[in-house]
């Protein structure tokens, strides 16, 4: 069982400090008990955790922004429709409906956990105990507290910059009136050289007792890197605001009203900093970490799979530089939090009233075209994507019917498949968003996809392949080869859809390669293409011997098992990654499924005969085809539209700033 250590002492230190106001005019946080939190490392790090019991409950990295990144690409879609859904503005970039307050929760929080962190390292700073150790060069519990406190400063203005775009920098636990914008870029190269500094002091993953559940020097390398590579990339700025980035000078991709998508001209700079930084993360400071090539499994062989299973048994991956520790459900300690994992994130399910899984209303959803265009081959598809969902004991298939307004297992297409009740080591049937499943924030996956993005971006062609071959290696697929240029920075493109679906970095690697709006307009007029070609033909043909056809064929069957790896031929195991719990309710409960990748139109007749019932599967897509591409995306009309996925900057803050704060992009000033 993991531990849950962090958010246990969440209600031991919410005294310590003064809760920081709604906006940036702040006043310091207590000064009471100083020597005290600073008497043991044990005391400072109760402290500390209150800052991980903020990322746990308090909307920073989700139910509130965070969570729309996983469904803003080409490949990623929400399952109600596109264009009268609140939850869908974020992710379609439907811009024009947001009010000042659309994310004010989580900028909020945000910045009151910056300031207990800084507020934390200023205090240790001063002790004692601390500068001997760091002077002598000895990494030990104070320095470790030290630099994690400065590392999650770091990571959590590095999410603000990633949902806010340029914002105020700098002002935790001071009187500030006036504050004015920072340069991301500004505030990029500090956070940077903040992290070097501190990193020599934290202990690697697995030294020091510190696991995933903790920010350690492996983390913190990572963080360096993907900073930088951040830094290097294309993306969204202001031309509106006189002088915010100084001197830089950009290339453009796209302009618009007051703001464009563009590439600082040095960027090459940033991309040797994440050449150095992800090696180490992965190497030298690796510690523990490592991506799973192996799976030690009986009955199974998915080393992808592998590492999200790790959750599902209440342990920490190998894998994992860093998640957000969670609670299961309330208890008699009133601590457990609103966990997004199997809720916002998992297979959807209808929920069974406390008898059976809860509701999992499955926001993020797989574009029926990217699954089919998914080789078949590759162990990553069935894991990442199912086409079941559980209605209280039942497995269902789940329609294509975006747009119709349905979610969890009522519909609204294929659902993300990483987490699942019903592959969980301990069945939990409660109450939802209290699974207890840890929220991810970053993986070694990830870092060898941004570690192949900067040695792309620096014409190390070879290099760059030889990272992506490590994971479609164990992805059991076929090695790139012979790929030069272009065609190895959109290789990585490509890899990061197939690796981190649903995980949020996705559109991310599209932003920053600098074609998103040339991927999305091309999608949107492939995902027409194949509408039509389901309407007129019945079904719609792809390169890899895939067909996606009007209609498909069920039927309830086979008891009741959870499946793994796809077995050719046998309509409840293929696909992989799915099926049912075994509920002790007796008769059949999996769905049987025939015609999923064919035609079945010549066999018809006799599956009928044999209780199979044709269902709709392409028709649908095709008569929802209109909320499938607003879904995807819907905001990007053209290739030449720069993409625009910040929130605005709550009011509060633009109120108390004296005219030196606004939103740009468009966003709402009052």
């Amino acid at each position: 069982m993991k531990k849950s250590l962090i958010i246990f002492l969440t209600a031991l230190c919410s005294l310590s400090f003064v809760r920081c106001s709604d906006f940036l005019d702040v006043s310091s946080p207590s000064q009471l008990g100083d020597e005290f939190v600073t008497s043991t490392p044990d005391e400072a790090f109760k402290i500390l955790s209150s800052v991980y019991g903020q990322l746990a409950q308090n909307n920073i990295f989700f139910n509130g922004y965070g969570w729309n990144d996983p469904l803003g690409s080409d490949a990623e879609h929400y399952p109600e429709s596109a264009y009268g859904s609140p939850n869908n503005k974020n992710a379609a970039m439907r811009i024009s409906e947001y009010g000042t307050e659309e994310a004010a929760g989580g900028f909020n929080n945000a910045y009151a956990a910056i300031g207990y962190a800084a507020r934390l390292a200023g205090i240790i700073a001063k002790n004692s105990d601390y500068q001997a150790d760091k002077a002598a060069g000895v990494t030990s519990d104070w320095t470790q507290l030290y630099g994690e406190a400065v590392t999650m400063r770091a990571l959590i203005y590095f999410r603000l910059v990633q949902s806010f775009g340029d914002i105020p920098y700098g002002y935790e636990n001071t009187a500030a009136e006036g504050y004015k914008l920072s340069s991301r870029f500004d505030i990029y190269d500090d956070l940077i050289a903040q992290l070097i500094e501190v990193e020599p002091l934290m202990y690697k993953l697995g030294e020091g007792g510190i696991t995933g559940e903790r920010l350690s020097r492996t983390l913190n390398n990572a963080l360096i890197g993907k900073i930088a590579v951040e830094a290097a990339g294309y993306q969204t700025i202001r031309t509106d605001v006189e002088g915010l980035y100084g001197e830089l000078s950009f290339t453009d991709k796209a302009t618009a009203n007051g703001y464009k998508y563009s590439r600082r001209n040095d960027y090459a700079d940033y991309l040797t900093i994440a050449e150095t930084w992800l090696a180490k993360a992965m190497g030298e400071n690796a510690g523990s970490g490592h991506i799973i090539t192996t799976d030690e499994r009986s009955n199974v062989d998915n080393p992808f799979q592998r590492h999200f299973q790790y959750a599902m048994d209440f342990e920490i991956s190998p894998e994992t530089l860093f998640e957000i520790g969670q609670k299961q459900g309330n208890g008699v300690d009133g601590m457990g939090v609103n966990c997004e994992i199997l809720y916002g994130f998992g297979r959807a399910t209808t929920g069974g009233n406390g008898t059976m899984p809860p509701k999992v209303f499955s926001a993020s959803r797989m574009n029926p075209v990217y699954y089919y265009d998914w080789d078949p081959a590759d162990k990553r598809r069935d894991v990442s994507a199912s086409v079941t969902g559980l209605n209280a004991g039942n497995e269902v298939l789940l329609k294509l019917n975006c747009g119709k307004g349905d979610n969890s297992a009522n519909g609204g297409g294929i659902t993300l498949n990483k987490w699942d009740y019903c592959h969980m080591s301990e069945i939990y049937i409660e109450k939802q968003r209290l699974s207890g499943i840890n929220y991810p924030i970053m993986r070694m996956g990830e870092v060898v996809l941004l570690l192949a993005e900067a040695k792309a971006g620096l014409n190390k062609d070879g290099e760059a392949l030889s990272l992506l071959n490590q994971l479609r290696n164990r992805a059991g697929v076929s090695q790139l080869t012979g790929l030069s240029g272009d065609d190895v920075k959109k290789a990585v493109v490509k890899e990061a859809h197939l690796e981190l679906f649903g995980e949020g970095p996705v559109r991310r690697f599209m932003l920053r390669a600098g074609t998103f709006s040339e991927d999305i307009d091309a999608m949107h007029e492939r995902m027409k293409e194949v509408a039509e070609d389901i309407k007129s033909k019945g079904y719609a043909t792809f390169d890899n011997g895939n067909k996606f056809p009007a209609y498909i064929y069920t039927k309830t069957t086979g008891g009741a098992q959870v499946t793994y790896e796809a077995v050719d031929g046998d309509p409840v195991l293929s696909p992989g990654w799915r099926g049912v719990w075994d509920w002790n309710l007796g008769g059949d409960h999996n769905l049987g499924i025939k015609g999923l990748f064919a035609d079945p139109a010549e066999t018809e007749s006799a599956l009928e005969a044999d209780g199979w019932t044709k269902v709709a599967w392409g028709a649908d897509f095709a008569d929802y085809i209109d909320d499938f591409v607003g879904a995807t995306v819907g905001g990007i009309k053209s290739h030449d539209d720069v993409p625009m996925i910040f929130y605005p900057i709550p009011l509060e803050t633009l109120n108390h700033s004296n005219g030196n704060v606004t939103n740009g992009y468009g966003l709402p000033n009052r």
